[in-house]
């Protein structure tokens, strides 16, 4: 397999996923800036939605959405023990979080990142994510991760995108529980790793 990435970007928390699977993988750096290969490939030519992630298959096959290839990973090491079964109720929680984390956390920053976006909408749209982070911050106030007792892959989702937050300049301090949730995630090797391969820790 090979995976398309940018460092930083959404696709992180794919890359700790396959550290965390056990699975062998080809990281592929594909800049969300240049969308430029190391060999100068256009990056369109693979993706033409030009974001990351991007995991391609020893078939060729070639699959996009963090969401997605989450599960997939996970389902391809059920050992790893990253999502629940299939057909059990913590699935669907799992697949809930993924999409929350989507919709509302994930695409929330993408207008400050967004040069094209008015300055007079940026104050709503950090208002809005804050008022998320909230909500989040006090579902996990009696539970260590998403859905529960269980480290998932949308534990690995909500640290990647929470990482942006001081880019943007949203503070967490207000928010213990996710504070201690991304401390608990960053621990893990395989965090570290993908972390250090992607240039983000020394």
């Amino acid at each position: 397999m090979k995976l398309y990435f940018s460092p930083g970007a959404c696709s992180l928390c794919t890359h700790i996923a396959l550290h965390e699977s056990g699975l062998d993988f080809e990281p592929v750096l594909a800049s969300t800036k240049t969308h430029r290969l190391a060999d100068g490939t256009d990056y369109h030519s693979i993706n033409p939605l030009g974001y990351v992630p991007l995991l391609e298959l020893a078939d060729g096959t070639r699959m996009t959405e963090v969401a997605a290839i989450l599960q997939y990973i996970a389902d391809l090491a059920p050992a790893s023990n990253l999502a629940p079964p299939a057909g059990q109720l913590a699935r669907y929680q799992l697949m809930a979080w993924l999409n929350f984390v989507a919709t509302e956390l994930h695409k929330g920053f993408s207008p400050l990142f967004s040069k094209d976006t008015p300055d007079n909408y940026k104050p709503i749209a950090k208002a809005q994510l804050m008022q998320r982070l909230a909500w989040v911050d006090a579902q996990l106030q009696d539970r260590p991760f998403l859905i529960g007792e269980t480290f998932s892959v949308a534990d690995l989702y909500l640290f990647n995108i929470s990482n942006w937050a001081h880019l943007v300049g949203l503070k967490l301090t207000d928010f213990p529980n996710l504070l201690a949730l991304r401390a608990r995630v960053s621990e893990r090797p395989a965090v570290r790793a993908a972390m250090r391969a992607e240039g983000l820790l020394k």
